[in-house]
């Protein structure tokens, strides 16, 4: 068997659908490693001069390129640079005929964009283990490529999926918005006022008024525990409820005794709500309040005076024989009550100081002047304040304010 025809060394990785080029000025050079490729079952296509090599590697791209650095016509370098203008590494190999212990061949060769080296004479081993390399690294880039094609469509699908997500929020969101009464409302001699900041899309927290007879208002403030979706879709739920009234309970402390049932028995979810709901009555100013685990209201009255009001209680939820006390006020000319969520009073500034409760105070004070959304907006800036901007709960506030003598 002669060397043209002899095949490669055992375990050679085969070149499997690769075309090879082989670019060589000497005509027995070129017969002799064409026909040691060719007898090892490999494709070539053979170029005698630089021209003839880029003409071929236009109509036929080859996935590897043999060049004599030597190449008539311009040489195996300006056809490496010009191949490389064409196609990139790793979807390509290029190997470079160099002189044997010529380390500026080696040089040049990697500034043109060459991969691969053999020295002249060709070793029919050296030669094998060159295109087994070749084929190892056009493998692996085709399955890089392969793989960045697959995550290109995964990513695509995220950004659908990521963009109906967001269309989803934005209508839970203004479903949301709507269930608020926005502004302030009056009713009598009262002004009742509501503010709603969720940290994200949607959120779980919900103020609102009703009317329970001609002059006597339902007012609440709830948070139920959690973000998003689950807690939005409970608020959703429950505020439908108060919307209804307390239908025939006679106290608030019954209509929450029977919220507390419903969330237990009926609706079984795993989750729970803090709750303040009240029954206002707009003509003599009385105010009976039930407080089920909701941060305490403040009264501010009339001559500046803040009194916490409420003793805590358990929130909607956890026990199903659950004590709620119905505690009754008055508001008398001049007084405002806030309600506020645990948003507002655990607001934390960069360095992780809550604003407290002494915060909501000197929010008070210094704004006894302002009422209804002006004071509301004010409370909301002074929290962006403090938290500088990085607000991570909804927020929501109720404030009822009985018109009187100036403050």
């Amino acid at each position: 068997m002669n060397d043209a025809n002899r095949p490669f060394i055992q375990n050679a990785p085969p070149v499997s659908g690769r075309l090879i080029l082989l670019a060589d000025g000497s005509d027995q050079r070129r017969m002799e490693l064409a026909g040691m490729m060719r007898g090892a079952g490999h494709r070539v296509i053979e170029a005698a001069r630089q021209d003839q090599a880029q003409a071929l590697c236009i109509q036929r791209p080859p996935d590897i390129v043999i060049a004599d650095r030597g190449l008539p016509g311009g040489g195996g370098l300006a056809l490496c640079r010009w191949f490389r203008s064409l196609r990139a590494r790793g979807d390509s190999h290029f190997i470079l005929l160099t002189t044997a212990g010529c380390d500026r061949d080696i040089a040049q060769g990697l500034r043109a964009g060459a991969d691969e080296f053999l020295a002249a004479p060709v070793c029919r081993a050296e030669l094998a283990a060159r295109l087994g390399t070749a084929e190892r690294i056009l493998t692996m880039g085709r399955q890089i490529r392969d793989c960045g094609a697959a995550l290109q469509r995964a990513d695509d699908r995220l950004l659908d999926t990521r963009s109906a997500i967001e269309r989803d929020l934005r209508e839970a969101r203004a479903l949301q918005r709507r269930l608020l009464r926005e502004g302030s409302e009056i009713w009598g001699d009262f002004r009742l006022s509501l503010m709603l900041r969720p940290a994200g899309h949607i959120g779980g927290d919900m103020v609102g008024f009703f009317a329970l007879d001609g002059q006597r208002v339902g007012i609440y403030a709830m948070d139920v525990a959690g973000h998003g979706f689950t807690s939005a879709l409970l608020t959703a739920r429950l505020a439908a409820r108060f919307g209804k009234g307390p239908g025939a309970a006679p106290s608030p402390g019954d209509f929450v005794r029977s919220l507390n049932r419903q969330l237990l028995d009926d609706l079984r979810v795993d989750s729970y709500y803090t709750l303040v709901y009240g029954d206002l009555d707009c003509v003599d100013g009385g105010l009976r309040l039930v407080q089920a685990g909701h941060p305490h209201p403040f009264m501010q009255r009339a001559d500046g005076r803040i009194e916490r009001v409420g003793r805590g209680g358990l929130p909607i939820g956890i026990l199903p024989d659950a004590a709620f006390e119905e505690l009754r006020l008055r508001l008398d000319p001049g007084d405002r009550l806030l309600i506020a969520s645990d948003g507002v009073a655990e607001c934390e500034s960069p360095a992780g100081l809550p604003l407290g409760e002494d915060g909501i105070r000197a929010i008070l004070r210094d704004n006894a002047a302002l009422g209804g959304n002006a004071f509301l907006d004010t409370l909301t800036r002074r929290l962006s304040d403090h938290a500088h901007g990085r607000r991570r709960d909804d927020i929501s506030a109720l404030l009822i304010e009985r018109r009187g003598p100036p403050r």
